[in-house]
């Protein structure tokens, strides 16, 4: 009984050393993931607490991280001082309509360079995807002359058309149907399916992560777009939640505790649309496993 103990016991020791590792490893895995979540939050903190407190105390010197007096009117204020409903219905609109046409497209472009054979398909990709090395600020210029040629200004389809193209959504979708294979094709063409037939009884409902994160992306870019939306139109008819709280920056002086306070509650339905995804946004973020695949 003694042998067959002490015979055990450097391996518990070693066993129990490897869990106390084990344990230090997790600890300090989650506190240094706590602080760089910390550090991306620290920003969206620093907003809301700006939106809270008067003007003065925003531009006072020291810094307070907490407000001395809490003054939550200010979020109203910022909803009645300014025509809020029309610019959040602006930016509603022209992000709710960006994403349908580029998840369309995507869709569409994504499945023709992942599955069908044509002459020049590899050069046609890798064209179509160095378009994503073009800064936006080349394009705004021609993209004006278009609209303008097409007496487009400050309309709905002037701000939503230009953008609403993505080569990185295409990119993004055809990695992942490249990762689903093709007997699933093959078995639905023998059943009579066509290509877009296909592709939408198919390949779309498998592609629901990667659908749901590029909608996410594309959705959250254009709600908070400012260039495009401030060529695009000439009033504050078409004019969305960016342009929107320039008008808090007058002669008189910028109300910065208001713009922080417009900037709040324009986060809503990026967070709720968040909520909303987050299995979807997570399964999407694991596709890279897939990524590479023929």
């Amino acid at each position: 009984m003694t042998t067959e103990a002490s015979s055990r016991h450097p391996h518990s020791v070693s066993a129990g050393r490897r869990r106390i590792l084990r344990r230090i490893g997790t600890f300090f895995s989650y506190a240094g993931l706590s602080l760089v979540a910390l550090l991306f939050l620290f920003p969206f903190f620093w907003m809301v607490s700006n939106a809270v407190r008067s003007n003065n105390e925003v531009l006072t010197v020291p810094v307070r991280i907490l407000p001395e007096e809490y003054q939550w009117g200010n979020l109203i204020e910022a909803l009645v001082s300014l025509p809020f409903g029309t610019f959040l219905m602006n930016s509603f609109i022209v992000a709710c309509g960006v994403t349908a046409i580029v998840i369309v497209v995507s869709c569409l472009s994504a499945y023709a360079f992942a599955r069908l054979r044509f002459p020049g398909r590899e050069g046609l990709l890798l064209t179509y995807l160095s378009t994503l090395m073009i800064p936006q600020v080349m394009l705004v210029i021609p993209l004006f002359l278009v609209v303008s040629k097409f007496g487009w200004i400050n309309t709905y389809h002037g701000m939503i058309l230009p953008v609403a193209f993505s080569s990185f959504g295409t990119f993004l979708l055809r990695q992942f149907i490249l990762g689903i294979p093709k007997d699933l094709d093959e078995a639905a063409m023998m059943d009579g399916a066509s290509r877009l037939r296909i592709l939408v009884t198919v390949i779309v409902p498998l592609a629901m992560p990667a659908i749901g994160l590029l909608s996410l992306f594309t959705f959250i870019a254009q709600w908070k777009s400012f260039l495009w939306p401030l060529i695009a139109t000439s009033g504050l008819d078409k004019a969305t939640l960016p342009l929107g709280l320039t008008l808090f920056q007058t002669q008189q002086g910028t109300s910065w505790n208001y713009i922080m306070a417009g900037a709040t509650i324009s986060m809503v339905p990026g967070v709720i649309l968040a909520i909303v995804l987050q299995r979807v946004i997570y399964k999407g973020i694991t596709v890279g496993s897939g990524f590479g695949g023929r």
